[in-house]
């Protein structure tokens, strides 16, 4: 007999599991184990040799309901145990996985633990001994058997005593082991069961020895099973394991673990013996546990796991030609609900709008899934010609729209939708989705309550934005922003007095590319305070080398500053900086700011403004005429110039197709610049492209010109070229 161990610590008094003597009574709690096992069958050991080795399993147990992470692996090892040490009595078995429950987190854990918090854990360890228990009694039933098996055709001379012997084992085993063991005839026709087969399914074992096994089985696996039997008669198959259902008497349905072998004599199948062990309880935990895996645990529908495993199924099988598309769902002003009412009141409706889709949506089988958050999404597999994914999310949204009755309050919601579809073949579940969150997007931008269908040449443009606004951090740090002069000309005398800077992104793959195509990214992602800082300090640097180099033109920059640049509180000190870095005198810069930032400025902004015209730098507002237009509010700050906006001055055509309009646009800019003279402001025109346009300016007065009549946008050493004497204009 092999050794019992003695657990390290038992006889010194630790305790190697941590259990708190203080409280903790693993020592008592074996000794019980001990008495009950004896009490309950024949013990193989003596009474201290039982108690070492149920105290060594207890240890064990108690350190595997707290390991971290959690298995139940050591349960089953303790189980597998108990039969190598044959302590097999059902009753003994029962009385422990009793006692598990019942006293072993009271009795053997400390106060340490949570036990509220251990259940789990310690029904988990109940299973895995159960398991571990079950199936080293299996594994050794099954070997016993295979060795009654091949010496039961031995020579009759040398048999018949090993057959006795052999019989009064075998049924032992038979008849006291704990999972059922069935015996029956190549043809189905039971021949034995044990008491334990006999109790899971609800018969006796007279009624089963009158039983067909075709009778039993399950109608989903009856094909199944009968092809099993059949492989394993015609020799492709000695044992077979498998999990099958089978029928109980009264009717209901028991889930097994079935290992089958086939007996033979002389080479021709005889018997099969099947080992069965009911798994329902596990079976039905793991149904449980998938279905809270793939559905949502607020609203109960399927979750975006398995309406992305639905998805790739009909992406996979689906049929050459057949479409699939999808309804991406996003409630309006969810969030404003959530604030206002309380996350439970927002919780109860995504309950009663994931009804109403799944309601509207239920006669023609489409799945509906919750994404996360107020996010819905609609599968449009195309089973039904007739169905259209715009009809689809017409009706969602009509069904989401109706008025919501929410404990006492009625609430209007409304949703926007995106629409994706396309052949099957053509896209991934991945790339589906990509396009419905973009076009769910542009249903949003384009009011709410309402659907977008997806474009592709719209997603292409949208992809390459997304790729502009990704790739504007690593352009400015790799410095692949260039800087472009216009040159600002007076209108009396034809000399270039200022010029203006304007960026460029010099890409490397797609070239030169224009401020109309990034400036806006650049504010909406906060960069621009960056890049106007960098265009800045780098036009000071080119003005101060003209200044340097040609002081007697005395040619002023101007540079443009985004709202977010003259909201920010350290502007002051960053244009001082680059004055002071790049030795620029503060008179030959000048800043623009849109007619909408300065006329709104007020507070900190309004202070910036002034401490800039303090600096000595010159204040331009761009692009006026399009804005609020306060003559009277600008007249308080401290301004030298405006930029009449370019429409003004495209109006005068002088090319006859509206002479009315041509006049009136004529009229407003002499109005324009009246006024900004009597505010002793100068006056800049854009956008002048022809000698007729710079001619009627000029006779209205105006200051300086600006556009590509003298000279469009160019790199400094265009406008270097120009400054120098004999140079054109």
């Amino acid at each position: 007999m092999a050794a019992v161990p003695d657990p390290a610590g038992v006889d010194s008094g630790r305790d190697p599991a941590g259990v708190d003597s203080g409280r903790a009574d693993a020592q008592g709690y074996a000794a019980d184990w001990a008495r009950a096992v004896r009490r309950l069958g024949f013990v193989p050991l003596s009474v201290a040799e039982t108690e070492r080795l149920l105290l060594a399993h207890t240890i064990r147990l108690a350190q595997a309901v707290r390991s971290e992470p959690f298995s139940a692996e050591a349960a089953e090892d303790v189980g597998r145990a108990l039969v190598e040490a044959h302590l097999t009595e059902p009753q003994a078995l029962e009385w422990t996985l009793h006692a598990l429950g019942a006293t072993f987190g009271r009795r053997v854990l400390s106060d340490g633990d949570r036990l509220a918090d251990l259940a789990d854990r310690i029904a988990a360890v109940q299973g895995g001994l159960a398991a571990g228990f079950a199936r080293a009694l299996r594994d050794r039933t099954f070997s016993q058997q295979e060795r009654i098996a091949r010496s039961a055709w031995q020579a009759r001379d040398e048999v018949e005593q090993a057959l006795r012997e052999s019989e009064a084992r075998f049924r032992a085993v038979f008849t006291g082991a704990a999972i059922g063991i069935g015996i029956a005839g190549v043809d189905g026709r039971i021949i034995d069961v044990n008491q334990a087969f006999a109790d899971m399914l609800g018969y006796s074992i007279e009624e089963l020895r009158e039983t067909n096994v075709a009778g039993l089985v399950h109608a989903d696996d009856a094909a199944g099973m009968w092809e099993l039997y059949q492989e394993m008669i015609e020799g492709k198959h000695d044992a077979a394991r498998v999990e099958k259902r089978y029928y109980r008497k009264d009717g209901t349905t028991v889930w097994t673990d079935l290992a089958v072998s086939l007996i033979r004599h002389e080479g021709r199948p005889r018997f099969t013996v099947a080992m069965i062990e009911d798994i329902t309880e596990r079976y039905e935990l793991q149904q449980r546990l998938r279905f809270q895996a793939l559905h949502d645990p607020l609203t109960g529908l399927p979750n975006r796991t398995l309406f992305f495993e639905t998805l790739g199924r009909v992406l996979d099988t689906a049929d050459a030609g057949q479409r699939v598309g999808v309804c991406f769902l996003d409630l309006d002003g969810f969030k404003a609900i959530n604030d206002s009412l309380g996350h439970d009141l927002g919780d109860r409706l995504l309950v009663m709008i994931g009804r109403r889709l799944a309601a509207c949506v239920a006669d023609h089988g489409h799945l509906v899934a919750r994404m996360g958050g107020d996010e819905f999404v609609i599968l449009v597999d195309g089973g039904d010609d007739t169905d259209d994914p715009v009809s689809v999310a017409e009706a969602a949204l009509a069904a989401v729209a109706a008025p919501v009755h929410v404990g006492e309050h009625q609430l209007a919601v409304s949703a926007s939708v995106g629409i994706v579809q396309c052949p099957a073949s053509e896209t991934t579940a991945s790339e589906l989705m990509k396009a419905a969150d973009t076009t769910l997007y542009w249903a949003k931008a384009a009011g709410r309550g309402r659907w977008a269908v997806y474009d592709p040449e719209r997603g292409a443009r949208d992809i390459a934005r997304s790729a502009l606004v990704a790739g504007l951090p690593a352009a400015l740090e790799r410095g692949e922003f260039v800087l472009h002069y216009q040159p600002i000309v007076s209108l009396l005398e034809g000399t270039m007095l200022a010029v203006e800077a304007l960026v460029r992104w010099e890409h490397p793959e797609l070239g030169l590319i224009g401020p109309d195509r990034f400036i806006g990214l650049a504010e909406e992602t906060g960069l621009i305070v960056r890049l106007g800082e960098w265009v800045l300090r780098r036009a000071c640097e080119d003005a101060e080398r003209w200044w340097r180099e040609f002081p007697d033109a005395r040619l002023v920059v101007s540079v443009n500053l985004a709202a977010r640049q003259a909201d920010e509180p350290a502007i002051v000190d960053t244009v001082a900086d680059a004055l002071q870095t790049s030795g620029l005198p503060a008179e030959l810069l000048q800043l623009e700011l849109t007619e909408s930032a300065v006329m709104g400025s007020a507070g900190e902004p309004l202070r910036s403004l002034h401490r800039l015209a303090a600096l000595g730098v010159r204040l331009a507002v761009d692009d006026f005429g399009t804005g609020y237009s306060n003559l009277a509010y600008l007249r308080r700050l401290p301004i030298h110039c405006l930029k009449l906006a370019g429409p003004f001055v495209e109006g005068i055509r002088a090319d006859g197709t509206d002479v009315a309009a041509d006049h009136r646009d004529e009229r407003i800019v002499d109005a324009l610049v009246r006024l900004a003279h009597a505010l002793e402001l100068w006056v800049t025109a854009e956008a002048v492209e022809t000698g007729v346009q710079a001619e009627r300016l000029r006779a209205l007065r105006c200051d300086t010109g600006q556009g590509r009549y003298f000279g469009a946008p160019a790199p400094a050493d265009v406008i270097t070229a120009r400054l120098r004497p004999g140079a054109l204009a």
